[in-house]
Formats: C-alpha cells, sequence, structure tokens
C-alpha cells in the first residue's frame, strides 16, 4: 500500500512536470509534425526532443507499473475484502456458536435442575411414601387396637369411657374403733373403754370402685355424665361371717352440659363445692389426699353430696384463668352435741319410715323418752347449703377461696320454768310448738403451689360456724341454747401436705391436720344456782378416761363397746400426721396400672377439760383428755386402662 502511494505521487509529479514545459518546445513539437507529414523524411531528434521522449517513455512505464500495481492493489483489496467478509462472517458465526453455547448451557444448567428437582422430588417421594407407610401401619395398629382394646366404646352419638380400679386393703390400729378400712376420727376410744386395750386388724376389697364417663358433642354444647361406685355401703344382712357380702354404693352421678365459652352447669351427686380441685371449679378434677383410708385424713374439707352447680370460666388455665362457681347444696345437721341438764322438748330431725326412701333403722342417739327430741341422721331442712368459690389456675398454681351459708333449724316447746337443782334442773314447756332458723357459715381456702415437676406443697382451710360436717372428723355442728334454739359452733378445719413425685413411677408424701370444735357453755338460772349447758361444760365428769373399763361382758363375747365411763366431755382438737408412698409396679396405658400403698398414720384426739379431771394418765390439768391411736393402712389396686 506505501508503493501504491510512492508511485502515485511520482506519477503525479511527472504529469505537472509535462504539462509545465515550455510554449516554444510545444511549438516546436507541433511544426515539427507537420512538417514531417508534408515531407515524410526523418529527421534527427534534438536533445530536448529526446529528452522528452525518454521522459515520456519512462513516464510511460511508470504509468504501466501504477496501473499494474493499482490492478494488484485492487487484487489485494478484493481479497482485503473477501477477508474482512470471512472474517465478519466467522465473527458472525462465532458469535453465533457461542449464542449456542450459552443456550446449550442454559439448557445443561436447566436440565441439571430439572435433574436435581427430579431427584429431590424423588427423594421426597420416597420419604413420603416411608412416612405414608408408617402412617398406614400406626393408624391400622391403632384402628386394630380400638377394635380389640378400645379405652373408649362409641354408642349413637356418646362416646363411653369405663374406669375404677380392683383393690386388695388392710388396716392394723392399735386400739379398734370396729370400723373396717376407714376411720371414725371422733371415736378414738380411751382406755376406760373396751376397745382402748385391743388392737385390730382387718382385710377389705369394698373400696374396689366403678365409673363410667359419657361424652357428647351437641354443637354449642358438650354433654357429659358420670357414674361412679365402690361397695363401702352396709346391707341389713352385711357381715364378715362368711360371704363378706356388702352392697354397692353411689359415690358420684351427674350430669353436666357445658359451652365451648367456659359455661357450664352440673347436677347430681357429686363433691361438694368446698372439696379442693385441681383445675377450676371442674367435677372430677377433685384432689383427694393419697391415703387408703376413705375417711381421708383429719382437716380434710369434704362432702359428698346431691347439689347443682352452676360455674364460668374466664382466660385461658395455661396463662392465668379465674373460675367462679356457686352451687346449691344437700344440707344436714350432724353430730349435734349438747350436754349438761339440757331440755328435751325439741326435735330438727327424723329417723326414716317404712315405706319411703330414708334408711329407717336411723342412727338415734338421744332424745326424750316421747322420742320428740330424738337425734337422727334425717335433719328437717329449710334450706340448701349455699357455695360460692372462684379459683385461680396458673400452670404452677392453683388457689381457691369461697364462703358457705348454711340455715340449721329445729322445732321446740318453749321453756317456760325452771326449778329443781343446779345438777337436776327441772323444765316445764309450753304447748305451743315453735320454729327456729339459726344461721351458719364461714369461709374456705386452699392454695397448691409446684414450683418443680417433681415437688408439690398445699394447704387448706375452713374456718366459721356449724361446719363440723364438712371435716373428716364430723366433729358437732351445733349446740342447745337455754331456750331449745340451735346455737352452730365454732368450726376450724386445716391440712398441710407435701408430695414428691421423683418418678412416675414413685410417690412419696406426708401430711398433717387439724380440726377444732370451740367450746360453747349457757348457764340455765335454777333455785339452788346455775346449771351448765351446751358443747363443753366444765361441769362433766372426766375422771374416768383413763381407768380400766368396769367389767362387762355376755356370754357370747360380744359387749365391748369404745364408749368411755365417767369420760364425758366432748372433743375440742382432733390431729393426725400421716406419711407413706406409693410404687407403681405397671403403669401403662395399654393394660392399666398395678399400684402398691403403705401408710402411717398417728391421730391424737383431745378433749375439752371437765370437771373431776383424771390424777393419772398422758395428761392432767385443764388441757383435759386424749386418746390416741397409730394405724398402718396397706393397698393394692389394679387399675383398668
Amino acid at each position: 500500500m506505501k508503493r501504491y502511494n510512492a508511485l502515485s505521487a511520482a506519477l503525479v509529479a511527472m504529469t505537472l512536470l509535462t504539462t509545465q514545459l515550455p510554449m516554444s518546445a510545444q511549438t516546436t513539437n507541433s511544426t515539427t509534425k507537420s512538417k514531417t507529414a508534408k515531407s515524410a523524411k526523418p529527421r534527427k531528434e534534438t536533445p530536448t526532443e529526446i529528452q522528452i521522449r525518454e521522459m515520456r517513455e519512462a513516464l510511460k512505464a511508470q504509468q504501466d507499473q501504477i496501473n499494474a500495481l493499482q490492478q494488484q492493489l485492487s487484487s489485494k483489496s478484493s481479497d482485503a475484502t473477501a477477508a474482512q467478509q470471512t472474517a465478519a462472517d466467522a465473527q458472525a458465526q462465532a458469535a453465533a456458536a457461542a449464542a449456542s453455547a450459552a443456550q446449550a448451557q442454559a439448557a445443561a444448567t436447566a436440565a441439571a435442575t430439572k435433574a436435581d428437582a427430579a431427584s429431590t422430588s424423588v427423594t421426597e417421594l420416597q420419604t413420603t411414601t416411608t412416612t405414608l407407610n408408617d402412617n398406614v401401619i400406626a393408624n391400622q395398629r391403632k384402628v386394630e387396637d380400638e377394635i380389640n382394646s378400645p379405652s373408649t366404646f362409641h354408642y349413637k352419638g356418646v362416646n363411653i369411657t369405663p374406669g375404677g380400679y380392683a383393690a386388695f386393703e388392710g388396716v392394723w390400729r392399735q386400739h379398734s374403733v370396729n370400723s373396717d378400712i376407714n376411720t371414725p376420727f371422733n371415736s378414738i376410744p380411751f382406755p376406760s373403754a373396751n376397745e382402748g386395750h385391743v388392737s385390730e386388724l382387718n382385710f377389705s376389697a369394698r373400696q374396689s370402685r366403678l365409673s363410667v364417663l359419657v361424652t357428647g358433642d351437641a354443637g354449642a354444647y358438650k354433654l357429659t355424665g358420670y357414674w361412679e361406685m365402690d361397695f363401702l355401703g352396709t346391707g341389713t344382712s352385711s357381715n364378715n361371717n362368711q360371704s363378706n357380702s356388702y352392697v354397692l354404693r353411689q359415690r358420684q352421678i351427674w350430669g353436666q352440659f357445658a359451652t365451648p365459652a367456659g359455661f357450664a352447669v352440673t347436677g347430681g351427686q357429686m363433691w361438694s363445692l368446698i372439696t379442693e380441685d385441681a383445675k377450676g371449679d371442674d367435677p372430677r378434677t377433685e384432689i383427694q389426699p393419697l391415703t387408703i383410708d376413705p375417711q381421708y385424713l383429719v382437716g380434710y374439707s369434704w362432702e359428698r353430696q346431691p347439689g347443682i352447680r352452676v360455674e364460668q370460666r374466664l382466660g385461658n388455665p395455661n396463662a392465668g384463668a379465674v373460675t367462679l362457681a356457686v352451687s346449691a347444696e344437700q344440707a344436714q345437721i350432724t353430730n349435734f352435741t349438747a350436754a349438761g341438764s339440757i331440755p328435751t322438748m325439741f326435735f330438727f330431725g327424723g329417723i326414716g319410715q317404712n315405706g319411703g326412701l330414708y334408711n329407717a333403722a336411723g342412727n338415734v342417739t338421744a332424745g326424750n323418752t316421747a322420742g320428740t327430741g330424738a337425734i337422727s341422721t334425717y335433719a328437717n331442712n329449710v334450706a340448701p347449703d349455699i357455695l360460692l368459690k372462684a379459683a385461680f389456675d396458673e400452670p404452677k398454681l392453683h388457689f381457691e377461696v369461697g364462703g358457705i351459708l348454711r340455715f340449721l333449724r329445729n322445732e321446740y316447746f318453749p321453756v317456760l320454768t325452771v326449778a329443781g337443782t343446779a345438777s337436776a334442773p327441772v323444765y316445764t314447756y309450753s304447748p305451743i310448738l315453735r320454729n327456729s332458723t339459726a344461721t351458719a357459715g364461714g369461709g374456705f381456702f386452699s392454695l397448691r403451689v409446684k414450683p418443680i415437676p417433681l415437688f408439690e406443697t398445699a394447704i387448706q382451710g375452713t374456718f366459721g360456724t356449724g361446719l363440723g360436717r364438712y371435716g373428716s372428723s364430723q366433729l358437732a355442728d351445733a349446740t342447745l341454747r337455754p331456750n331449745e334454739t340451735l346455737e352452730p359452733i365454732r368450726n376450724d378445719h386445716a391440712l398441710f401436705s407435701l408430695v414428691f413425685h421423683p418418678s412416675k413411677n414413685w410417690d412419696f408424701f406426708a401430711y398433717y391436720g387439724g380440726e377444732y370444735d370451740q367450746r360453747t357453755v349457757y348457764a340455765v338460772a335454777t333455785p339452788t344456782g346455775n346449771a351448765l349447758i351446751g358443747y363443753g361444760p366444765r361441769n362433766l365428769n372426766d375422771s374416768g378416761c383413763y381407768n380400766l373399763p368396769a367389767i362387762s361382758g355376755n356370754s357370747s363375747g360380744t359387749a365391748g363397746s369404745i364408749s368411755a365411763t365417767n369420760c364425758a366431755s366432748p372433743t375440742r382438737f382432733i390431729q393426725e400426721a400421716m406419711g407413706g408412698f406409693i410404687w407403681r409396679a405397671v403403669n401403662s396405658p395399654k393394660y392399666g396400672r398395678l399400684q402398691y400403698e403403705a401408710t402411717y398414720s398417728y391421730v391424737q384426739r383431745n378433749l375439752w377439760s371437765g370437771n373431776n379431771v383424771p390424777a393419772t394418765g398422758p395428761i392432767t390439768g385443764p388441757t383435759g383428755p386424749r386418746a390416741t391411736d397409730p394405724m398402718i393402712h396397706i393397698s393394692m389396686r389394679y387399675f383398668i386402662p
């Protein structure tokens, strides 16, 4: 290309030189041609012409060379253009190839992704299939278990769940109370009673229990029915001679409807609202002490009796819930006690009648010769007992507080005059019968704390008047005023408990409880002084509490009695300490639970001090006599799953 440029420059220079020759030279040349043409004679070229001719020849040679070079350059330019086009085509092909490669790479990547996804899907499908297979197998087993060993039976629209246990139990007491495995705490004998000198050992299966729970979902309501029974009832022919045929009795029979909003109404025979619950005020969550004794523990407040209960839960029990409840429950006056020379023309109940549904063999414990003052097990109530309770629940705490209102009624013939002496007053009565109602009641509470899963502690108490029947010791509810109306006695009950759960198969526990009846005494004026009547008069004879029993008996050897001679004061305070353990040898939701238990109890019964306090014995002085009774209970129970 450089060579072509040089040649072009030379050619241009020669052209310019030629065009710039003198005019004379050009004229001469023309003249010469003309002459030559005319004469046709050759003539000798001049030096100038020769020079010009040579220059033209050289110029022509250079022009030819330039033309050749141009032709060659044109050929090379075509080749370059072709090469450039080829390069461009190659570059385009390379770009297309790169695009194809990119598409191929993308396709490969997509294919790899799809392959990975397919592999993942296959893996997930395999896992899902395995899970489905496991679920199918588990569901098949569940269905087979429900068919072959269902925990709940389905009947129409309800679920029926059976429950209960078979029990072998026994008790040893140092001092007999002739009462099978349950303990009448207010009858612990003194040494002057025959049973105060003999121990007892009893085996029993009567606490074996059956229960049936029926539940149904009726849309807006959840319906529940519950039946619970044992064999601690006594028929007229029940005995320990041969068949030991004791009768079935009702413990609980009630029905309930409840709403999802926490409102519920329960009616039937159930645990009283005064009983501590584990959750709110709900039936079937009651907490009984871990004892074998069916009378439970001194200081434990409870009843099982007919009633109707309305409750409303507010909040979530797992985050703090309050439950409010009110109940109307069967009333009864129990263990009425009036000592001294009391008037006798009054009554507040009667024995059951033949043809009726109350026991005609009522326990008549006192009254006048005509029976008008008979004290029986069936009170003539004017109103039910009314109980209110508020319960607060958190995961580690349950607290209850409530109140109870009672109405104790009796009928009497008013005392007109009192004659005789202070030791033997004589009463005259009006022939007009009158009624009187005494209001009683008080408050109760319980607090249960579970700081850690292995341990829980609780305290409960009941304080008020006329509440003796709500305590395990069954202390007196009321005594008599001089005008023959009823006076409720101040009662206090308290129970403290510790429970340790080291594992799901073991429990260890300890309890201490007490119940108190206040001295309630009135003076009746007589011509010779005041006669004392009521609960715990100080002039009662306690001189024989620790004496040996009087000589008694008959040919059958059955004249023993827990009643002490010359030991007349009533109970002031009863206390009990109890400890024990539970071992669950088998604890399976499929096969049930086999449980062993043993407890040791020490009961002390203290009387109010009276006159002629014994000079010998464990206690002397104004604190009053006392009796004790160590006890051991054992139990083996099989709970159905």
